[in-house]
């Protein structure tokens, strides 16, 4: 019996990741994606104050500016988080994975003057080139690595919240404490925001699965459950009615979007993770 042929992995060089990362984090933070932009258009659409209005349109200004001059969209350019995803079948040549990124967060942050906001978080020394880099790294099937790019601001993030429910908190206890973390982030998030919702995993796990629910296309509607899609929609309306407006000045726009994801969870707990994003919603992404 002949026996199979092993297959060959197939190899990307340590420099082309390199060079993709650095254009990724430039393109994010001088290009809004369309998903926002259009989200922003429509809230303005539906914005009643005039000083809401104003500021939206405003917002929809400076994109443009950024995008037609190469500019940052926001001073605050952000963390460098990374969402990887590493086909079994490949192999990274001339250089460790994560040392390849270091590099291109480097050179982007360096070559397109984006604003360095990496420190000690005791002493507060600036790390002066943005590094070290948030990677989250999944295996998958195939011969593909997928790179995503997400500049995460500070405001946002520091309004960010979770918490371990009790089982019988439920729906209406996971709905009553996402409400909770935007109320009390009012205008520190910079309105109109984007709610992520993480439900279930462990602690650590709700948290990235908030963070990742950003990635999803901002208004579009959630295929994978139909009660997290009834719960954005009633989320989506109870945030909007709190008040807290574009810039926090009032008005009827305080969210764009909410996004949730879930996955089963302990017996014992029910982790729940709110990661807020600002309306500088940035994410790119290629595949090599």
């Amino acid at each position: 019996m002949d026996k199979k042929k092993p297959k060959r992995l197939r190899r990307i060089a340590a420099g082309r990741i390199t060079k993709t990362v650095r254009n990724l984090f430039i393109a994010a933070n001088t290009t809004l994606c369309d998903d926002v932009c259009d989200a922003l258009r429509r809230a303005l659409a539906q914005e009643a104050s005039p000083i809401g209005r104003e500021v939206l349109a405003k917002i929809l200004q400076n994109a443009d500016i950024a995008r037609d001059n190469a500019l940052p969209i926001c001073q605050d350019t952000g963390l460098a988080v990374l969402f990887l995803e590493v086909g079994q079948d490949v192999r990274i040549v001339g250089g460790p994975l994560q040392d390849a990124i270091a590099e291109g967060v480097r050179q982007a942050y360096a070559e397109g003057f984006l604003r360095k906001s990496v420190c000690d978080p005791f002493t507060r020394a600036n790390t002066k080139d943005n590094t070290p880099a948030v990677i989250h790294c999944d295996i998958v099937p195939g011969d593909r690595l997928r790179i995503i790019a997400m500049p995460k601001g500070g405001g946002s993030e520091n309004m960010s919240q979770a918490r371990m429910l009790t089982p019988a908190a439920g729906l209406d206890g996971v709905k009553q404490f996402v409400l909770e973390t935007v109320e009390k982030a009012g205008a520190n998030a910079c309105p109109p925001i984007i709610v992520g919702v993480g439900i279930g995993g462990s602690l650590e796990e709700a948290c990235l699965l908030a963070k990742k629910a950003l990635l999803r296309p901002v208004g579009a509607k959630n295929e994978d459950d139909d009660r997290l899609a009834k719960m954005e929609e009633d989320l989506f309306r109870k945030i909007n009615a709190l008040g807290i407006g574009p810039a926090g000045l009032g008005g009827r726009m305080t969210t764009l979007g909410v996004s949730a994801v879930m996955k089963p969870c302990h017996i014992a707990s029910l982790p729940v993770a709110v990661n807020i994003q600002c309306h500088v919603a940035r994410h790119r992404e290629e595949t090599l």
